[in-house]
């Protein structure tokens, strides 16, 4: 008798605990005062759990939840988040060359391989000849800002696309805009605040001219499904005139054709599409895109294509943290895009990291903090004393 009260005792108690446990995840479920103690919950929990659907989406919200697990937040003050960058490309000089010859820096110059710049007693001169002369006035702005900080140097700067000199095999000391270093220009984008989250539209876009064919399986895709993803070609500086490309004579457009059939591109980006479309591409041009920091800033999610090319903030920024990355293949562009309309909450939280790491993190000071560091690591290098040349003109603010 002992035995069965006691087994009935338990059965009681058990059953008290499980009614006790009902009542308080209904009472949850209502919102009723009943305290409700719950693990937190992550991104993209109540997503995972609730839809049947995210059982086929876990490989990609297991990529999110690792790389949010292992990043780190940069300190926004000290410009921190670049650091390894400098040590990077310095690497080979403070440890394999052992500092910068004047034999190595005047290889460089006699080989034309960028524009003479010197830094003597807080003055920046620079040599007459620059292949692009506004990509030269960018540089020159951040060097005048911290120039009074500045200890006397010489330096070659590279203004074309593609960087100029090796890494390891007889590298030498020129600053590439493709590698080393890039200037920031100024974007915002205009209408983010007329365009949130939610009124954007759930589709991909992009605008630009094939400068690689990495970029027509999007154009495909575009074509096939526009309810997925709106994508054109546009023209660029080098495009002829419709009558020229119609009769054969512009290669681009026979490249074009011969891939994607025969549609015209267009003038100009339908930009406004570009602020309130919910997700936008960013691919590599004939060297690194320099749109991909301006892509964050409108807010929306953005997918980048390969990974070949760097400009100096991109080590600093995660995959899956701040963007979703796509192979140079793009053999899972439209899984991609259907993974984002299917798991809203997660990928806006993606777009947002994003768009403040911009915000933090590629300020102006930021920049000229960068280069601060950069140029001041990179003088101590120097095995040489820096002589001004005389028939180099000063450059100033008033005469840029």
């Amino acid at each position: 008798m002992h035995w069965n009260r006691r087994v009935i005792a338990i059965f009681l108690l058990f059953y008290a605990l499980f009614v006790q446990l009902c009542i308080s995840d209904d009472e949850c479920k209502k919102g009723t005062d009943t305290e409700c103690k719950s693990k937190p919950k992550s991104d993209h929990e109540s997503e995972k759990y609730t839809k049947a659907s995210n059982t086929k989406w876990k490989k990609y919200l297991m990529k999110i939840d690792r790389a949010v697990l292992e990043y780190h937040e940069c300190n926004p003050d000290d410009c921190s988040c670049h650091e390894s960058v400098i040590n990077s490309d310095l690497a080979v000089w403070e440890y394999k060359e052992k500092g910068i010859t004047k034999e190595k820096f005047n290889e460089a110059k006699t080989r034309g391989l960028g524009t003479h710049y010197q830094i003597i007693n807080h003055k920046l001169y620079r040599e007459e000849n620059c292949m692009f002369p506004a990509r030269c006035s960018g540089v020159e702005h951040f060097l005048l800002e911290i120039i009074k900080k500045l200890p006397d140097m010489e330096l070659i700067l590279n203004t074309r696309d593609w960087p100029q000199s090796p890494k390891y095999s007889n590298p030498l000391p020129v600053f590439s805009f493709s590698k080393v270093v890039k200037l920031m220009s100024v974007f915002t984008c205009k209408k983010e605040k007329e365009w949130p989250w939610d009124k954007k539209i759930p589709k991909g876009f992009f605008r630009g001219s094939r400068t690689s064919s990495e970029r027509d399986p999007l154009i495909r895709l575009s074509r096939a499904e526009p309810e997925l993803v709106d994508a054109e070609y546009t023209k660029n500086q080098a495009w002829k005139s419709d009558a020229v490309c119609i009769s054969g004579e512009n290669w681009q457009l026979q490249q074009v054709c011969y891939t994607l059939g025969c549609i015209l591109p267009q003038w100009l980006p339908n930009l406004q599409m570009e602020e309130n479309a919910r997700y936008l591409y960013n691919f590599r041009g004939v060297a690194a895109s320099f749109r991909f920091k301006h892509l964050f800033l409108c807010g929306s999610l953005v997918f980048h294509v390969g990974d070949d090319w760097l400009e100096f903030f991109y080590p600093a920024m995660r995959p899956w943290v701040h963007y979703i990355p796509i192979d140079k293949q793009m053999s899972n562009v439209k899984e991609l895009l259907q993974f984002a309309k299917e798991n809203d909450k997660v990928v806006k939280q993606i777009a947002e990291r994003g768009r403040n790491f911009i915000r933090d993190h590629l300020r102006m000071e930021d920049v000229s903090c960068y280069w601060l560091k950069l140029l001041k690591r990179y003088a101590k290098l120097l095995k040489f004393k820096p002589t001004r040349n005389k028939e180099y003109k000063q450059i100033t603010s008033s005469s840029r």
